[in-house]
């Protein structure tokens, strides 16, 4: 159990929800789905498909149009808006533009979700330590993220977001400005934060490299959702 949840619990659920911005069409239609927790999905689709927008509605940062939204088991389509901060801490993000704080150092932005859950600097210290020398930043725990490439932002990004092991963590394609080599170990980051409870939905273009991990699939088109197994390759 993790986060007052069962292993056996849905995590997310959609029923018939539609999305659409002002008066155009409709980004997302119909979308029925059910996320387990305690489970790893890739989201993948076209450019366009919906994706972030889908992200969107899972962190409560958009409504939906219509439908039902369950998150946490609790139905939050129409929540008043005092009520999200809370279930937001639940959640770890990774967005497309990374959201650092320019004027806090590496290690300030990553420590961030610690010290809003009020852990000691001991803690904190070791913790951020730790995970920054994982994902090759230990030389740069005091830049600021204006010194920093695209891909060093990146990582910053994707270990603030795990830093505080969230209950549920959302990734808005996490590997874009690294190699691949990079791309797979932090993939394997998240994997890893998957063994330890938490449910992971990573958003992706790249389906090679989601093919290659041993994950489903949601897959995104023409404004609808569809689950692919993971299925091994031939060899």
């Amino acid at each position: 159990m993790r986060g007052g949840m069962p292993w056996s619990a849905t995590m997310i659920r959609f029923e018939n929800v539609g999305l659409r911005y002002g008066g155009g069409p409709e980004v997302l239609r119909d979308i029925q789905v059910k996320v387990d927790a305690g489970s790893f999905h890739f989201l993948t689709g076209p450019s366009g498909a919906g994706k972030s927008s889908l992200l969107k509605l899972i962190y409560m940062s958009e409504r939906p149009s219509r439908g039902l939204i369950s998150l946490f088991d609790r139905e939050i389509s129409a929540l008043p808006r005092r009520e999200l901060p809370p279930l937001r801490r639940r959640i770890g993000v990774i967005f497309q533009d990374f959201r650092l704080i320019d004027h806090l150092s590496t290690f300030d932005n990553v420590a961030l979700p610690l010290r809003v859950a009020g852990e000691s600097e001991a803690k904190i210290k070791d913790s951020v330590t730790e995970l920054l020398t994982w994902v090759g930043l230990a030389d740069r725990i005091q830049s600021r993220p204006p010194t920093l490439s695209g891909g060093q932002q990146q990582r910053v990004a994707i270990a603030r977001a795990v830093i505080g092991r969230p209950s549920l963590l959302l990734a808005d394609e996490p590997t874009g400005n690294v190699d691949d080599e990079m791309a797979l170990r932090l993939l394997r980051l998240l994997e890893e934060m998957n063994r330890l409870g938490t449910t992971v939905i990573v958003a992706t273009h790249n389906q090679h490299l989601a093919t290659r991990m041993s994950q489903p699939r949601l897959h995104l088109e023409a404004g609808q959702i569809s689950l692919i197994p993971f299925e091994k390759a031939a060899p």
